[in-house]
């Protein structure tokens, strides 16, 4: 597999197969301040990431309820230079309860358009490379929706723009009011949440009727040349160092033949759990979120190996816990 040809790179030239998730900048989920440890941290992981191959960087409106953003805006402020070196991705949609009313999901123009304006002077930058709608609204209208975006394309606020945890039918619905091609699709994958497998694997099967994920949406964003990015990629560390001893057999299980992997690929545990991802042909772009540094070097090796077949299916199997159909 050659990186280059991620279908996100037909916007974003040289874009690297992994991505940075800014998740865990900023400190905690609380209204305080920002300090200079956070900043410092920041340009670390930034630093890292850069320098371990990774260009592309995904943020959240919400994440540490804008700190996240802030603190990066910070490490922008102190390099001004970093900008045309990188590619940023901010998302907007999930709004939390206020004083307003409860945890919503909001994709109206008006919030779109404002949830870009705080993200860019957050991140003390005039445009985002990429604009992802975070979760669907269920009072979503794509031709509001349509609205915000043309205003955004026009005064040069998002170049690109893109959905999160969204199932083909709503991409394609949303799709036929836009101008702009969606270029991405965001979706929680990982070797521990494989139901964006099973669900191919298992069709008209008895084990598959529990799996919860919907059919054909893998393939649409394939065919329609979208890049498919994951969360929750690394599991959270699962079956990369984390103790798993109080853990179900097949974890414990896929945790030892993770390591055993590494040990014969000489990379790291990390990058197995990754390379994972990166083996399947529909070329998903993980994203990673660790705030550790040394975590973020060992992810970026996934970039120079590819797992042969039978290792790719015994990883599968193994964390499945049960043998295949």
């Amino acid at each position: 597999m050659t990186y280059s040809s991620l279908p996100l790179a037909n916007y974003l030239p040289n874009v690297s197969s992994l991505a940075y998730g800014c998740m865990g900048l900023g400190g905690d989920w609380s209204d305080a301040p920002i300090t200079q440890s956070h900043i410092e941290q920041a340009n670390d992981c930034v630093n890292t990431a850069l320098e371990s191959g990774i260009n592309f960087f995904d943020h959240a409106d919400i994440y540490t309820h804008g700190k996240a953003e802030q603190v990066f805006g910070k490490v922008l402020s102190e390099r001004p230079q970093l900008r045309k070196q990188i590619y940023i991705q901010s998302k907007c949609g999930i709004r939390f309860a206020d004083d307003k009313g409860p945890k919503r999901y909001d994709l109206s123009s008006e919030w779109i358009k404002a949830s870009v304006e705080g993200s860019l002077q957050r991140l003390n930058t005039d445009y985002l490379d990429v604009l992802m709608l975070h979760r669907p609204d269920p009072l979503m209208q794509p031709e509001d929706i349509a609205s915000a975006f043309r205003a955004l394309k026009r005064e040069g606020k998002v170049h690109h723009f893109a959905v999160s945890n969204m199932q083909h039918h709503q991409i394609s619905f949303l799709q036929k009011a836009l101008d702009e091609p969606l270029v991405a699709n965001q979706i929680e994958a990982s070797l521990l949440k494989q139901h964006w497998i099973d669900e191919g694997v298992y069709a008209g099967n008895a084990d598959g009727r529990d799996i919860n994920f919907t059919a054909g949406t893998m393939e649409y964003c394939r065919q329609e040349k979208i890049q498919l990015q994951s969360w929750g990629s690394l599991a959270q560390g699962l079956y990369s160092g984390r103790d798993v001893s109080d853990q179900p057999e097949a974890v414990q299980r896929t945790s030892q033949l993770v390591a055993k992997l590494a040990s014969l690929y000489q990379t790291s545990p990390e990058a197995i759990v990754l390379a994972w991802l990166l083996r399947h042909p529909a070329q998903l772009q993980p994203v990673i979120g660790t705030t550790d540094c040394a975590r973020i070097a060992a992810s970026c090796q996934a970039m120079n190996i590819q797992l042969n077949r039978e290792h790719w299916y015994a990883l599968y199997e193994s964390a499945k816990g049960y043998a295949l159909p």
